[in-house]
């Protein structure tokens, strides 16, 4: 045991202790120096890091491992990991709900059949989460409302974007993503926007996307430190081309507005 393998250990073992040798174990017969590379890289270097806590670090990578859609049992890992960092089942399910805007629905159910086998094991009931005050034909006010919080001004450049092609889709990026689903009050907005980079940057092809949410978590108060661990700790779960590619998206997101 070096010391990296120490820190990682007991970083595993917090927050997985029931799972933490099952891991090693289900690798010891083929590679068990993909164990070692787990415990010593994922979390002796990376998940230990100070910029971020354990909960926003686990709603980053519980965002990721649904963007990706060929992750269930790494997924369900997390999801009982971010339970142990203190997300609530209810943050956990919204998490889910925004990995599914950029990664689409059946990413999406996949997750949830996942989130509710992981909250079965651990003895965890969510009850379906019911908001107040939320008409239908309210979705766009709230869509453009939410959007002002992190792009100010930018709600009529969404509706005018795709004007000359699909005019309607616009209205469902406003009405959908941030009118149902960004607008919804139960995760921090910091959270929303750690969960939209991570899954941004696990999908390897969002760029234009990545950049806007990096400019939206910088409006939110992330400072460019958090977006920085986010991004790194993606090396972890979507590879290293993934994370350079949101790397060079971050500096390009800074660039423009002057940082």
């Amino acid at each position: 045991m070096n010391e990296r393998y120490r820190k990682g250990w007991a970083a595993l073992t917090a927050l997985a202790p029931e799972k933490a040798q099952a891991v090693l174990d289900s690798l010891a017969d083929i590679a068990p120096d993909m164990g070692r590379f787990i415990v010593e890289f994922g979390y002796g270097d990376i998940f230990t890091r100070p910029g971020l806590d354990p909960a926003s670090r686990q709603v980053a990578t519980i965002a990721a491992l649904t963007a990706l859609g060929n992750a269930a049992p790494q997924l369900r890992f997390h999801i009982e990991a971010g339970l142990v960092a203190g997300l609530s089942p209810e943050a956990v399910v919204e998490v889910l709900f925004v990995a599914t805007v950029f990664a689409g629905f059946p990413a999406g159910l996949n997750a949830i059949t996942v989130a509710r086998e992981a909250f079965a094991a651990k003895g965890v009931k969510v009850p379906p989460v019911k908001i107040d005050g939320r008409e239908a034909d309210d979705r766009r006010r709230r869509g453009i409302e939410a959007l002002a919080v992190t792009s100010k001004n930018a709600g009529q450049k969404v509706l005018d974007s795709l004007a000359d092609i699909a005019p309607d889709f616009d209205g469902f990026i406003l009405d959908f993503s941030y009118g149902d689903v960004i607008s919804r009050p139960i995760l921090t907005p910091a959270h929303k926007e750690i969960a939209m980079i991570a899954a941004a940057t696990a999908r390897g092809t969002m760029e234009p996307q990545l950049r806007v949410h990096i400019k939206a978590a910088r409006a939110v108060g992330l400072t460019r430190e958090q977006i920085v661990e986010v991004i790194i700790q993606m090396a972890v779960y979507a590879g290293f081309p993934a994370a350079l590619n949101a790397l060079s998206a971050t500096r390009a997101a800074w660039r423009e507005m002057g940082e």
